[in-house]
């Protein structure tokens, strides 16, 4: 019968589901267990691991034709991992996303090896495709307005709604790393007028501070978290908080930030890094120059600002033209 994968020791179910044989689903306890306790492995890194896996076993019983035991697992072939492999490629799966899976897929062969249960030396011989440095993959206008609308409706109870809505609001409205807002305490949003802008000074990247914009609509959507917040909010606390009150994980943050790319379609790469990342490309779309937004996403190197945009040559040569003091002299052959 169909199984559920624990998240991890603190026992709460993901949705996905996998079949296996007994003796195979006993296993696959005995490695979450072990990576919680022995290998002391994050919760969130075990509820990834573990949904890889499930994926994997998934596969597994459509590919054999029936609940894969431990024997079917030692006499896979390396055709059988590339399958599954070239199978979640084809569902729009990342390359970066596949080496996760069998980096998951070879820890565990490997602690079923270690049983004494399970020996497939075919894992030996698969190799992943290289990876090279993620480039940033911002959401269209669109995606993002639906993140804004969508994201509440997510949570369990109002005041979370309210939470969540303004701190995506503030991430994509404000290009804020999700460190620098969770970081935040209720002292550090400014004074404004009711209706008026801001500036938000933020601490960012080895203590460095900046100065951002804070919109009128952030701000009221902020005031609306606050006063529908269950805790008192202290000066010198955390402006964001999570259901028990103390300062607001990120890990809650990404969950649901997972969850929204599942209600909207949106891709793997729709992570609250994302929205900052959107928040360059957007306003470089609307005009804004490209060391402005240096400025306001803190980066010490322009460079960096520029791995933040989606900037097609033609831009690029308009926004040089406009700014460099030579770009308009003729070419004297030099």
């Amino acid at each position: 019968m169909p199984q559920r994968l624990a998240r991890a020791p603190q026992g709460v179910a993901p949705t996905i589901t996998f079949t296996a044989a007994p003796g195979l689903v006993a296993a696959v306890r005995r490695w979450q267990s072990w990576l919680a306790h022995e290998r002391r492995v994050s919760a969130n890194t075990i509820e990834a691991y573990s949904y890889d896996l499930a994926s994997f076993l998934t596969f597994l019983s459509h590919h054999l034709g029936a609940e894969p035991d431990l024997a079917d697992l030692a006499a896979l072939k390396v055709a059988d991992f590339r399958a599954f492999l070239a199978r979640r490629l084809m569902d729009g799966i990342s390359q970066r996303s596949n080496s996760r899976a069998l980096s998951a897929i070879r820890g565990f062969f490997g602690r079923l090896d270690h049983e004494k249960l399970c020996h497939n030396p075919a894992l030996g011989m698969l190799r992943a495709h290289a990876v090279g440095p993620s480039e940033p993959r911002p959401l269209s206008v669109d995606q993002a307005r639906a993140s804004v609308a969508t994201v509440g409706d997510l949570a369990t109870t109002p005041w979370l709604a309210k939470r969540d809505t303004a701190l995506v609001m503030l991430l994509y409205g404000a290009g804020l790393r999700i460190g620098e807002a969770l970081g935040l305490n209720l002292a550090d949003l400014p004074a404004a007028a009711p209706g008026s802008d801001a500036t938000l000074t933020i601490t960012g990247k080895g203590g460095k501070q900046r100065m951002t914009p804070l919109l009128a609509v952030i701000r009221a959507a902020l005031e609306d978290y606050i006063a529908a917040c269950p805790y008192k909010l202290e000066a010198g606390g955390p402006l964001f908080v999570g259901a028990r009150g103390g300062r607001l994980n990120p890990g809650v943050v990404q969950r649901q930030l997972r969850a929204l790319r599942g209600a909207l379609g949106l891709p793997e790469t729709a992570t609250p890094h994302a929205l900052r990342h959107s928040f360059a490309t957007h306003m470089l779309a609307g005009g804004a120059g490209m060391r402005d937004i240096q400025e306001l996403l803190g980066h010490a190197s322009l460079s960096t600002t520029q791995r933040y945009t989606e900037v097609d040559a033609e831009s690029l040569l308009k926004s040089y033209a406009a700014a460099h003091p030579r770009a308009k002299e003729p070419d004297k052959g030099v």
